[in-house]
C-alpha cells in the first residue's frame, strides 16, 4: 500500500450451520440441540423435507405442546412412519403432510415463526422457485428460515432473500 496508508481486514465470524445432512454425523448428533437455538416455546414451525422426522421430533420438543410442527415430505410413506412414530412418544403437536415444498397451500399466510428445509432446496431443480415462494408466504414477517445446508457448511442459499436467513437467537442482535 503507498503513503502510510495501511489496509486492514476485519473478518466477522459467521453463525455456523449446525444443521446436518450427513447420516453418519447423525449417529453422534443430537437433534434438538441443532434446533433449539432456533425455536422456542408456543412458536409454529415448518420442518420441509421432513423425512422420517429426524429433526421433526426435537423440533416439537421444543416447541412445546403450546406450538405447533408442519411436517412436509413428498414420500407418503414417510409421513405415515412419522405420524406413527409421534403417536407412540405422545406428540400431539405435529401436522404431518404428504406434499411438495411447492405447494403449501395448507398453511396460512404469514403464520409460521421458523422454516427448516434442510438439504431440500438443493433437490428441487425443477420447483426451488415455487418453493422459496412458499417459504416466503408462509413466514411471518419477523420469521426466519433455514434453507439448506451444503457442503461447505453454509447455509445460505442462493435464491432466497436474506432478510430471513436465520441466526440463533442472540447472534447478530443488538444488546
Amino acid at each position: 500500500m503507498g503513503a502510510g496508508i495501511e489496509k486492514h481486514e476485519v473478518a466477522v465470524e459467521q453463525p455456523r450451520n449446525r444443521i446436518s445432512l450427513n447420516p453418519i454425523t447423525r449417529l453422534f448428533e443430537d437433534p434438538k440441540g441443532h434446533v433449539e437455538p432456533y425455536v422456542s416455546n408456543g412458536q409454529v414451525v415448518a420442518d420441509l423435507g421432513c423425512n422420517l422426522g429426524y429433526y421433526t421430533l426435537a423440533l416439537a420438543e421444543c416447541v412445546g405442546p403450546e406450538g405447533k410442527v408442519y411436517a412436509v415430505d413428498l414420500n407418503e410413506n414417510h409421513i405415515r412412519a412419522l405420524e406413527k412414530k409421534a403417536n407412540e412418544r405422545g406428540y400431539r403437536n405435529i401436522e404431518a403432510h404428504a406434499s411438495s415444498a411447492s405447494d403449501l397451500s395448507f398453511i396460512k399466510d404469514e403464520s409460521v415463526d421458523f422454516v427448516l428445509a434442510n438439504g431440500l432446496l438443493c433437490n428441487m431443480a425443477d420447483h426451488r422457485q415455487l418453493a422459496v415462494n412458499e417459504i416466503e408466504r408462509i413466514l411471518k414477517p419477523t420469521g426466519q428460515a433455514h434453507p439448506q445446508a451444503n457442503r461447505t457448511g453454509a447455509s445460505q442459499p442462493r435464491c432466497a432473500s436474506s432478510s430471513w436467513f436465520c441466526r440463533p437467537r442472540g447472534v447478530g442482535e443488538n444488546t
